[in-house]
């Protein structure tokens, strides 16, 4: 499969191209590679959808700033499978207004559309995201009026043709040569009118409704993935198949660990002693107790690796590693014994420490007795 090309240079436009630069070059390249223009030219319509595959990402600013930081991989990940087309009528359904602009809705009307998606929000655990989980979640998406069965006429009543376009659903406007057909004003397009609205919807055929469902959540899914539910999401505006419920991840933060792709990184403390002599540490995993072996001297923020300790990938096989990362701590308090036996050790390494610290009353007594300046040289 040949590497998809970057998809600024697909629209040949700049990093920094606003919005509306972006879809200007999109509307050219439309006209440029059009099935209508070209038919039977594979080559344009492989153009044709490739563009249409940029203008989706670098048109949506969230969808463009994962692009700008992580290229296609990141789309990938977070949108699935990546933007894709699986034919032209797709682009037309998801683009039908440019498309209704450039050659008068003649594409836009033509079959029944798929209905739009929808958005859950996930919270997980970092367990539940290394090891998979079936969650419950809750979202709100539109149904068919079980009052009118979805025409939006009140009972007894029924939709008229619209007198305004004739019940085309399009009305043409011209001036001298220019002939531009657009989407009737009156109808929007549908060709037909209500008179009499069904009080239930308000005459738009759709209810809004809560949806409860099940989702399986793959072992390893990341911050920022998301899931999609077939089938799910709004129902079709003519009879088409009904739109995707995406569900969006976020984890919440671990108190020991730190994410880092598959890896986990987890902080540990250990003391001056552990640090010169070396030790045997305990220390935590997802998979329960485990131990690392601390060589003698070792410094703080040295890692040590435990591998396959970490999170799996839902994209490939195997398990990332638990990354040990050792802090040497510094205690705030002493006991008299360790305080001496820390000082004998500063006077075989021939190191200066700080003397003791006189109490208040012991320079107090000191400075009635004259002994002031010895004091001040000895602090």
């Amino acid at each position: 499969m040949a590497a998809k090309r970057d998809y600024y240079d697909v629209l040949n436009v700049a990093r920094t191209a606003s919005k509306d630069e972006i879809a200007s070059a999109y509307r050219k390249l439309a006209i440029k590679y059009h099935p209508d223009k070209n038919p039977g030219d594979e080559a344009a319509i492989a153009r044709f959808k490739e563009a249409a595959e940029a203008f989706e990402v670098l048109a949506d600013r969230e969808k463009r700033a994962l692009y700008d930081r992580f290229g296609h991989a990141g789309v990938d990940a977070q949108m699935g499978a990546g933007p894709h087309f699986a034919d032209v009528e797709d682009i037309f359904s998801a683009f039908g207004d440019i498309f209704s602009d450039l050659f008068g809705g003649r594409r836009g009307r033509r079959g029944p559309h798929r209905g739009r998606d929808v958005r859950s929000d996930i919270t997980l655990t970092l367990h539940e995201a290394a090891h998979g989980v079936k969650k419950t979640v809750e979202f709100q998406r539109h149904e068919w009026c079980e009052f009118c069965h979805g025409s939006g006429a009140a009972p007894g009543s029924s939709r008229e043709k619209c007198q305004y376009c004739g019940g085309h659903g399009q009305v043409i406007q011209q001036a001298g040569i220019v002939r531009v057909q657009t989407t009737c004003p009156s109808c929007h397009g549908v060709g037909s009118i209500l008179k009499h609205h069904c009080k239930q919807c308000g005459g738009s055929g759709q209810v809004l409704k809560k949806v409860v469902t099940e989702v399986q959540i793959p072992a390893g899914i990341d911050e920022g993935m998301r899931i999609r539910v077939a089938g799910e999401g709004e129902p079709s505006p003519n009879g088409g198949p009904p739109g995707d419920c995406y569900c969006f991840v976020s984890i919440l933060s671990h108190p020991l660990f730190e994410r880092e792709g598959q890896h986990l990184i987890c902080r540990v403390p250990i003391t001056y002693p552990q640090a010169a002599l070396g030790c045997s540490l305990e220390v935590p995993t997802l998979q329960g107790r485990d131990r690392v072996d601390i060589p003698p001297g070792t410094q703080s923020g040295e890692v040590f690796r435990l591998r396959g300790r970490g999170m799996p990938d839902p994209r490939r096989q195997g398990l990332g590693d638990l990354l040990v990362q050792v802090t040497i701590e510094v205690p705030k308090t002493l006991s008299e014994e360790e305080e001496q036996l820390l000082r004998n050790l500063a006077q075989l390494e021939n190191k200066n420490v700080a003397p003791h610290r006189k109490s208040f009353f012991e320079r107090l007594k000191e400075y009635f007795t004259g002994d002031e300046s010895h004091n001040v040289a000895q602090e």
